[in-house]
């Protein structure tokens, strides 16, 4: 039997905003953020198998540079994403699923996130289930918090956990460097150090930051490097000391803003441009302070079938 795949390109993402709230009851915390997809991709090939295994429906082969510490077992969120759809539609095909890994791993750029997104898209596609946009952000929803807007892609707001999600009126492209980490920090960590450093303060309800929102639809580059925040930095800093250093040496060399991306370590800078974003990676490779350092744009498109 001919074995059929599809493949799937999913981006990674910057949080342009990330303001955090009380945790709920349910031990999650109300944000506000504000996402942009950036041009750092992971495909996902799902290929129909002709080697069914009932006990093993599925396999996940990871393809990455340091492929080291990244899960093919039931914690990788495509795993989990493909496990979920399966009993969502009592599938009985067995899958082979392979990941071409290029965003950061637990780099804060939704790298697991956009990997059960592919899954999805892949899976819908492959075995036609004809389910819209809306329905597999849905899906995704129930997987992870970034999930839906690794389908989504562009520019676009997101509330409650991060999974309900509103396109934002957003203008322009932007110019992106990325200083990567070789260790990646934990999500749940840095919301425990976070709740940490924030203990005895009184917490607000997370809003979407006006100025920030205006820069968007203004396409003003330099506004919108003044206004990026995060409220988990403080803790990815002080988890890993090392990013403070690297956060003041972007800035040194020129860039317009600087901001940890979601819960870290990668850092993200705006840059003017793209020569000015080439002259950053130079500046920031040669400071010494961050062993690798990579170019992008954003905004780009959510999950897409590139082949099938």
């Amino acid at each position: 039997m001919a074995h059929h795949h599809v493949t799937v390109r999913v981006p990674g993402k910057v949080n342009l905003q990330l303001s955090v709230g009380p945790k709920r009851s349910d031990g999650f915390h109300e944000i506000a953020t504000v996402f942009q997809a950036v041009s750092l991709f992971d495909d996902v090939k799902v290929t129909l198998s002709d080697e069914m295994d009932r006990d093993q429906l599925f396999a996940i082969e990871i393809k990455a540079d340091h492929p080291h510490g990244i899960p093919t077992d039931r914690s990788n969120l495509a795993y989990l994403a493909a496990d979920l759809m399966y009993k969502k539609f009592n599938l009985d095909d067995a899958l082979d699923i392979s990941i071409n890994k290029n965003i950061p791993v637990a780099g804060g750029m939704a790298g697991g996130s956009a990997n059960a997104a592919g899954g999805i898209v892949a899976m819908d596609s492959l075995l036609s289930l004809g389910l819209s946009r809306a329905e597999m952000e849905e899906i995704g929803s129930e997987i992870g918090s970034d999930v839906p807007f690794s389908i989504a892609g562009g520019t676009a707001i997101g509330t409650g956990r991060g999974e309900q999600l509103t396109p934002a009126l957003a203008r322009g492209s932007y110019s992106w460097v990325f200083a990567l980490s070789s260790n990646g920090l934990s999500t749940p960590a840095i919301y425990g150090e976070c709740d940490r450093l924030r203990e005895g303060m009184e917490i607000s309800s997370p809003q979407v930051s006006e100025s920030l929102m205006h820069a968007l639809r203004s396409a003003d580059a330099k506004a919108l490097g003044k206004a990026l925040q995060n409220d988990l930095q403080p803790a990815a800093c002080s988890i890993r000391p090392a990013l403070r250093l690297i956060l003041d040496v972007g800035m040194d060399y020129g860039a317009l803003g600087g901001i940890v991306s979601g819960s870290g370590p990668t850092v993200a800078f705006l840059a003017e441009d793209e020569d000015h974003a080439l002259d950053l990676v130079v500046a920031l490779t040669s400071s010494g302070v961050v062993g690798n350092v990579v170019r992008a744009s954003g905004p780009v498109v959510g999950a897409t079938v590139i082949d099938r």
